[in-house]
């Protein structure tokens, strides 16, 4: 299993979380998702590749602006 760490700069509400995790559920759909709307932090954790899910996010409106810690 891979963990991924994300600054997601558009993830602002629930309807938001709903849309990234469905993006990292169409990739792998055991992956979870814990996030953190105040920081826009998103952590993904499953059979995930990054550069695809960096991707896949972008095409969805949600572009990566970082890596979070």
């Amino acid at each position: 299993m891979t963990q991924i760490n994300l600054i997601l700069p558009a993830m602002h509400c629930d309807g938001c979380i709903r849309a990234v995790t469905k993006v990292a559920q169409k990739l792998d759909p055991a992956a979870t998702v814990k996030t953190e709307l105040a920081t826009h932090a998103a952590s993904f954790t499953g059979a995930l590749d990054e550069a695809a899910l960096r991707a896949a996010l972008a095409r969805a409106g949600f572009p990566p602006g970082g890596d979070a810690d």
